[in-house]
């Protein structure tokens, strides 16, 4: 017992109250903490393997291509005299993503804003599982419809002429590819952004419908900005999406290496490269076999940086709500 005005012996750091500890050991709560800290150790040591499968062969490619000619413009791995110019997959990477991304957005900021701030709940119980779903199609499908029917039936038609190139008969195209690919990520950005948008305390809005606000302004003034960290992250995650998938690209945008945003003509990305290349029909230890670790490498760096950056913007922007 302690008489009054007596000090307690202070509490170990890190550790629970006495009065909070379980009475006997809890095994079953050791053994979840163990399997989820042996998750993300798993997770350390596949980033850790494929960062190594990639140095072995990107360091044989750079002894025999300088890097001044790695970062060129003209890309040609296979033919003879060989090219590897790099930038000209690179920027059919860009080129699809940019694209993409620009009818993704604001689709899918739509759709999260309307699933938020609009739809009853009854709505909001049957549309959002059902855009859920567009997330769970495989790419391949995707990439036939991208095929058969975003490039014949919507772009040819409403693109024809000489303008930036034309698109009537051409039987691959960025675009096509691109919008494939933004069918595939709306669901990404939309339900991301609309559970960030939820999350934000009800009290905002009705402070905001007190002083007289409309919907609008309210879902665009107060419920946005405060849901921003979230919405970056989601925008961020569906970017790197884009940039990594492989079969809509393969399929839709061919596989010609083009330095050029034009979003009518066919390109060739960094991924596509390397599902093409990466078939067995070349010889392991060749040039051309090294190359493709080389564009892999320059891909998972263009990945990281972009975590970096969706890391720094949602630590920046973060509302912390008591």
């Amino acid at each position: 017992m302690t008489r009054a005005g007596d000090k307690q012996a202070p509490e170990p750091a890190g550790d629970l109250p006495r009065r909070l500890r379980a009475p006997s050991p809890r095994y079953g709560e050791k053994a979840i903490q163990g399997l989820l800290a042996l998750c993300g150790i798993l997770s350390v040591i596949t980033t850790t393997a494929i960062v190594v499968s990639l140095i072995g062969p990107t360091i044989g490619f750079f002894e025999v291509v300088s890097v001044s000619e790695f970062f060129g413009t003209e890309w040609s791995p296979q033919f003879e005299p060989p090219s590897f110019g790099v930038l000209a997959t690179v920027a059919g990477t860009l080129n699809v993503t940019l694209w993409c991304m620009l009818f993704a957005i604001p689709i899918g900021l739509g759709a999260a804003i309307y699933l938020s701030e609009y739809a009853t709940a009854r709505v909001r119980k049957t549309l959002k599982p059902t855009l859920e779903v567009l997330a769970g199609i495989p790419t391949v499908a995707i990439g036939f419809f991208a095929v058969t029917f975003i490039l014949p039936e919507i772009i040819q038609p409403l693109w024809p002429g000489d303008f930036l190139g034309g698109a009537t008969g051409k039987p691959f195209m960025a675009l096509a590819a691109s919008l494939g690919i933004a069918l595939m990520i709306v669901p990404i950005i939309a339900s991301l952004s609309d559970d960030a948008m939820s999350a934000v305390p009800r009290g905002l809005r009705e402070g905001a419908y007190a002083l007289g606000a409309t919907r609008a302004k309210v879902a665009t003034r107060v419920v946005f900005p405060a849901a921003l960290s979230g919405i970056v992250a989601s925008i961020v995650l569906a970017i790197s999406r884009a940039v990594g998938e492989t079969m809509i690209i393969v399929l839709a945008a061919g596989s010609t290496p083009d330095f050029t945003l034009n979003p009518v003509v066919s390109i060739q990305a960094m991924t596509s490269y390397i599902a093409v290349t990466a078939t067995g029909d070349i010889p392991t230890g060749s040039i051309a076999y090294k190359s493709v670790f080389a564009v892999g490498s320059v891909l998972f760096l263009m990945t990281l940086a972009m975590n970096v950056i969706s890391i720094r913007l949602v630590r920046r922007y973060r509302e912390v709500y008591e």
